[in-house]
């Protein structure tokens, strides 16, 4: 298995583990790099239905019913793959593509992975309506199977910046983690997908440019600049609510948009791209707090530094670093009788175990 595959399954172990970027400042290149414009490869932001508000998620009732219409969507100029697993390597590859975005489709394609608990989806294709559709979708559908370890294995050139922020919103609200992996690009609009994820691991390309208005009428740079003003504050808020630094939109503003700005792995955590989200490290810490009380949350901040400074430098051995962590949580008192399931690694002691299925839960199942 890759490292970063290693390292992909040990963050999901975690509520809080950080990005380990392998491209060294020099192969990301700080300069500016030209590249030939094709279609969809441009930050686009469009005046349409499109730019409507993210759907909100579905409630319980919604979930539980079977025949709840799902409006027509489909994937255009891109493709979905499901795996139950993170090693892609492995004979199975990325998984079965997700051949339609219906109900019964999706439902189809994400329910062997509950003996794994842990769903991988590959989206390889542009940011568009269709790819916020399926990361609403997505997520629906893992709630009702009960997967919440959820991956999304991104490679995209980019596309509209409406749709991405709408994918995101419903990310935001899903516990994804989002992964770049070796090889995979995420450039222009799809930063903005990867901001959304709860953790973001990075090792291969992130890049920005500058957004390019589709409809726009300007014939001045003060009437350009007046049209994308809107439009690059809605971005600042998005990114804001997603612990990026909104100094990322103005570098996009410095790049044009036939050229490509490649972010350094220090770039990524300084505008916090990779690793952790802090938004939702914060909302973690406030739940756990009245969950579990102070003192708890002192010691699983102790704890988990301790993992990052003692067990992580074992190596990419997942299985080592498990049991590093795993001799670490009765020095902190973990597992807290108190509160079992937030005690940190208890993804981890669940995942080595077959999920259980009540009689009436198998009965009850409906594919």
């Amino acid at each position: 298995m890759p490292k970063s595959s290693w390292l992909l399954a040990a963050c999901l172990l975690l509520s809080a583990c950080g990005g380990a970027p392998t491209d060294t400042a020099a192969d990301a290149g700080t300069a500016t790099m030209q590249r030939a414009a094709s279609d969809g490869d441009h930050l686009v932001s469009v005046d349409s239905a499109e730019s409507a508000p993210a759907r909100p998620m579905p409630d319980k009732a919604q979930r539980a019913d079977p025949d709840a219409a799902w409006p027509e969507a489909r994937l255009e100029l891109g493709q979905a793959f499901v795996s139950c697993g993170t090693d892609y390597t492995a004979d199975e590859g990325d998984g079965q593509p997700l051949p339609a975005l219906d109900r019964d489709s999706v439902r189809t394609a994400l329910w062997p992975c509950r003996d794994t608990g842990l769903l991988r989806v590959r989206y390889e294709g542009k940011i568009n309506a269709g790819f916020a559709e399926l990361a609403w979708r997505l997520a629906a559908i893992a709630d009702e199977l009960d997967l919440h370890r959820r991956i999304l294995d991104l490679d995209s050139s980019g596309g509209q910046v409406e749709a991405a922020m709408r994918a995101g919103d419903s990310i935001g609200e899903s516990n994804w983690t989002i992964w770049v992996r070796e090889g995979s690009i995420c450039h222009s609009a799809c930063v903005f997908v990867l901001a959304a994820g709860d953790n973001r691991l990075i090792a291969g390309k992130v890049g920005i440019h500058r957004m390019m208005r589709i409809s726009s009428k300007a014939t001045s740079r003060a009437e350009l600049n007046r049209e994308l003003h809107e439009v690059y504050g809605n971005v600042k808020d998005y990114l804001e609510r997603n612990g990026v630094a909104v100094a990322a939109a103005d570098l996009m503003m410095t790049v044009p948009n036939r050229s490509l700005r490649l972010l350094t792995p220090t770039e990524l955590k300084e505008y916090g791209f990779d690793g952790t989200n802090a938004v939702q490290d914060d909302l973690e810490r406030i739940r756990q707090m009245r969950k579990c009380g102070d003192d708890f949350v002192r010691r699983k901040d102790a704890f988990l530094v301790a993992f990052d400074q003692q067990c992580r430098q074992v190596g990419a051995d997942l299985e080592r670093v498990n049991e590093c962590g795993q001799a670490l949580k009765q020095r902190f008192g973990f597992p807290d009788q108190a509160c079992p399931e937030e005690s940190p690694l208890a993804e981890n002691d669940a995942a080595l175990l077959p999920p259980v299925r009540t009689p009436a839960t198998e009965s009850t199942a409906r594919l």
